[in-house]
């Protein structure tokens, strides 16, 4: 039962959180963030058990299976099953829903349990979609995280806040629904041909799909997972979506639900249909490269900040696609390694642009600038976390992006140089950036207040996960070994 827990963990702790928090505005933030270390400690346990035989697992790479009938006649189960691949993301996404509770602690001041209602159940939704093996299942989790999303932009959510939501609504309910049509197809033609109607993803590997209808197929799945992940041209509505959002909708947005997008590719584009996706890996790739480019030089152009670190996720999660389609053990380890770090080092960002629009209450980078004599702390956590998002070596997001351009060098030179650029671009945006905000000609603040105690923490916890992951990234890949070895072999894939 321990992967149900997961998820009903968070569901539980958002409905006390809405229930008590007309009572006390404090209570919906103890019950959110009990509920998040509850479902965090779960997880680590869940690594800390399985890690030493991750390799010696039996029935294929799952690590632990839930499986209860839902709605038989239609071959829907409620099935759940986690591999490394999943755990790993099911840890992140505690550790940030933690993290996501503990920043917003000051920010949120109306409807707090309602908030936090929402929060919690975006969560939930995250950790099914990381857990569902039954393709409806799947679909379900993955439309119910859009819901809460939604009111968490357009309720708590900054100037341009309704239209931010709706547009984030539109593009992803869209793709969603494309997706549905695709999960639908390939039930029917595995049921044609086997006689066994069902949306268990374990069965339906290997489901012989004639290549023309292997490729439209395909193209539901990868346009809902383009849109979230975001590739150029499915992005513009990130931008609008992580401005106007509050900080622990950013943190969300960016470090988890844009990771929900680069699993969707993993877990299903590449193994469910390996011709299909081989056919179309070099035009992916090469948009991989664009987005790249692309994200870093719109970030460079934004002078708002919150929009300058949308940009660069933009830039970074390029990274991502282009690994999952070079498609050979390097590339895949650098994409997941990016995958985890992106999520820290951009949530951290988001953190401290909410910080800072708190004491300055302004996101524009033309009202900043000479920070650091009045906010020393403030100032060494946000040049720390430039240098990780430019790829500093010793650093986990430099682990990631290097892992990747090995992986793609071995595949097409012209791409690796092409996106070894975006360290460029990157070291351009990210220390013109923190110059800027804190160096340089500013108003006088010197009575702006540093970062506070809990706020250290946050941030600490945050550094100390990218440092440990750029020194010594060896548990990590030793994590992921077993699930990605399954996805190549199930692709047919090189090592």
């Amino acid at each position: 039962m321990i992967l149900p827990w997961l998820i009903i963990l968070p569901f539980v702790g958002g409905i006390l959180a809405w229930g008590f928090g007309g009572r006390d505005p404090r209570l919906p933030r103890w019950i959110a963030l009990a509920a998040m270390s509850a479902d965090l400690v779960l997880a680590l346990f869940l690594w800390a058990r399985f890690y030493p035989e991750l390799d010696l697992t039996e029935g294929g790479p799952w690590l632990v299976q839930f499986e209860r009938p839902w709605i038989p006649a239609l071959g829907i189960n409620f099935s759940l099953a986690i591999d490394s691949l999943s755990l790993l993301l099911i840890v992140l996404t505690a550790f940030l829903g933690v993290l996501s509770v503990a920043c917003s602690w000051t920010e949120i001041q109306s409807r707090v349990g309602l908030f936090h209602f929402h929060l919690l159940w975006v969560l939930a939704g995250l950790v099914g979609v990381f857990s569902a093996v039954d393709l409806f299942l799947f679909y379900f989790f993955w439309e119910m995280m859009l819901v809460p999303m939604y009111f968490l932009i357009a309720i708590w959510g900054h100037e341009q806040r309704v239209y931010a939501a709706v547009k984030f609504f539109i593009f992803t309910q869209f793709s969603g629904l494309l997706m549905l049509v695709a999960i639908i197809a390939l039930h029917v033609i595995h049921g044609a041909h086997t006689g066994t109607y069902t949306f268990d993803y374990r069965q339906l590997l290997g489901t012989a799909v004639p290549a023309a209808t292997a490729t439209w197929i395909m193209a539901g799945f990868l346009v809902a997972f383009a849109v979230k992940l975001p590739a150029v041209p499915f992005h513009t509505w990130l931008p609008d979506a992580h401005t106007e959002a509050p900080t622990a909708g950013s943190v969300i947005l960016a470090g988890l639900l844009l990771k929900t997008g680069a699993y969707g590719l993993l877990r299903f584009v590449v193994p469910l249909f390996p011709q299909a996706a081989a056919a179309i890996a070099p035009a992916l790739m090469l948009l991989g490269v664009i987005g790249i480019l692309y994200g870093a030089l719109m970030a460079f152009a934004q002078s708002d900040l919150k929009r300058l670190v949308a940009y660069s996720s933009v830039s970074h999660m390029g990274f991502v696609l282009l690994g999952v389609f070079a498609g050979n053990e390097l590339a895949f380890q650098g994409a997941v390694i990016q995958i985890v770090c992106h999520g820290i080092s951009t949530g951290a960002l988001f953190i401290l642009v909410g910080a800072l629009q708190e004491r300055v209450h302004t996101r524009e980078i033309a009202f900043m600038g000479g920070l650091w004599s009045a906010a020393p702390r403030m100032g060494g956590v946000g040049l720390f976390f430039a240098l990780a998002s430019l790829g500093l070596p010793g650093l986990g997001n430099f682990v990631g992006e290097f892992l990747v351009l090995l992986g793609v060098y071995r595949v097409s030179v012209p791409l690796a140089a092409g996106a070894a650029l975006g360290f460029v671009g990157a070291t351009i945006y990210s220390l013109w950036m923190f110059q800027k905000v804190f160096h340089g000609s500013g108003r006088e603040r010197t009575a702006m207040p540093d970062l506070s105690l809990r706020e250290m923490a946050l941030f600490a916890s945050l550094v100390a996960a990218l440092v440990w992951i750029g020194i010594y990234p060896q548990p990590l890949l030793d994590t992921l070994e077993p699930a990605l070895g399954a996805v190549r072999a199930a692709a047919g894939l090189e090592r």
